[in-house]
């Protein structure tokens, strides 16, 4: 049983630089990571609440609601930085004197100020490899920093400036609250597309609740925010920002056949930043809670052949990993006869905790956003046509996972 798909190529758009060939010569490369995407329907479940402490703006600046993109550019343009690293490129294989030397690439991205103590928020597939940077301001003045935390899943890392930057002007950005962003609602994009510094463009937020999926660690990232602002190579890790100069995302992928922007662009919503962040700057890393289940919605012919109204809603389990809190609470997933066609329908889970749920992404975003490592979770399922409840506690996610 599998859902129907529209295959499309999804892009990180955060690294663009130089390969070193030797110690003069130089080649512009854009090693844009491409995967294919499961182009899904997609419901966002609530998050924060709008008065949730994480949200507080004290520390910086007025949030009025401002009257033109020009003052919204002159209140974040401080704010906004560019990254700049190097690292080993394991893709880049260099003859050197008949020799095969490793290569080095310069990955080139955005990001952006977190708090006064230099801490900066940007993509972790800008600085996957590297323990330092470099950061640089729009006066031009540039400093060291080193990476102080990373989390792979959601595409998130801390680097903190290590040079003194007293004289700089650091201003963190104001982080919104993303679960109350509306689609159509205009939102600015600021980055360093292609090495150009400062550059802002503008649209709406075409829509809401995408799964972003992350084609190094087998997740996806819930809750992702669809804009039609032009991003491009280099964008990853600027914010997307609302009319008031809040940042409701951070621009990291865009939807292209080419590698060049198409009209779509990704970001993670601000409410995942604000949730992980703080643990990477205190312990450099972050657990997410795992399930272990890959399924998909119910369709007209699969309630059909498991006796069940056409239009039944829950989440068909495909396949459970093995020794994963779904496999452990007894989660039976698809199965397929090894001689004949016959396919046995796993469990279908129609609630978490009570909550109704019609999508896997129901599933992932309730998990991501409401429960830790740790938690129990009540799984409501159809099994064979009765219903009942199963109890499972949600572990750590493995750092990559292989389907099944």
């Amino acid at each position: 049983m599998v859902d129907n798909v529209r295959k499309a190529i999804l892009l990180l758009v955060g690294v663009i630089g130089t390969t070193i060939i030797a110690s003069s010569a130089a080649v512009l490369i854009i090693p844009l990571h491409s995967i294919m995407a499961q182009q899904q329907k997609l419901q966002p479940l609530s998050t924060y609440p709008a008065n949730h402490s994480a949200y507080s703006t004290s520390s910086s600046p007025s949030v009025s609601s401002a009257t033109s993109l020009p003052d919204v550019f002159k209140r974040v343009e401080n704010s906004v930085v560019q990254i700049t690293s190097t690292r080993s490129d394991p893709n880049q294989v260099i003859i050197i004197n008949g020799i095969p030397a490793s290569g080095k690439s310069t990955a080139l991205g955005s990001g952006f100020v977190y708090d006064k103590q230099g801490d900066i928020i940007t993509n972790y597939h800008v600085v996957a490899n590297a323990t330092n940077a470099d950061v640089t301001f729009t006066d031009g003045n540039t400093y060291s920093a080193k990476v102080i935390g990373k989390d792979a899943s959601a595409d998130l890392a801390i680097l903190q400036i290590t040079d003194n930057f007293s004289e700089e002007k650091v201003i963190p950005l104001p982080i919104a609250n993303s679960s109350n962003i509306r689609t159509a609602e205009p939102v600015v994009a600021i980055g360093n597309p292609f090495g150009l510094s400062g550059t802002i463009t503008t649209g709406i937020v075409s829509a809401q609740g995408r799964l972003l999926p992350n084609p190094d660690t087998g997740f996806s990232i819930p809750n992702g925010i669809q804009t039609d602002a032009a991003i491009n190579p280099g964008n990853s890790g600027g914010p997307l920002l609302n009319m008031q100069g809040q940042v409701v995302g951070m621009n990291t992928a865009i939807l292209s056949g080419t590698g060049g922007f198409s009209g779509l662009g990704f970001a993670i919503p601000s409410n995942i930043i604000i949730r992980i962040v703080p643990t990477l700057i205190q312990k450099g890393s972050y657990d997410h809670p795992w399930l272990g289940i890959s399924g998909g919605s119910m369709t007209a012919d699969v309630a059909q052949s498991a006796g069940l109204p056409v239009n039944y809603k829950g989440v068909v389990v495909s396949s459970i990993q093995s020794g994963s809190p779904a496999d452990k609470a007894g989660l039976k997933g698809t199965t397929r006869d090894i001689i004949g066609p016959n396919t046995h329908i796993g469990d279908i889970i129609t609630a978490i905790d009570g909550r109704t749920v019609k999508r896997i992404d129901d599933i992932i975003n309730y998990i991501e956003m409401h429960k830790s490592v740790g938690s129990n979770v009540k799984l409501t399922i159809n099994r064979n046509g009765q219903t009942k409840d199963l109890n499972a506690v949600l572990q750590a996610r493995p750092s990559s996972i292989v389907a099944q």
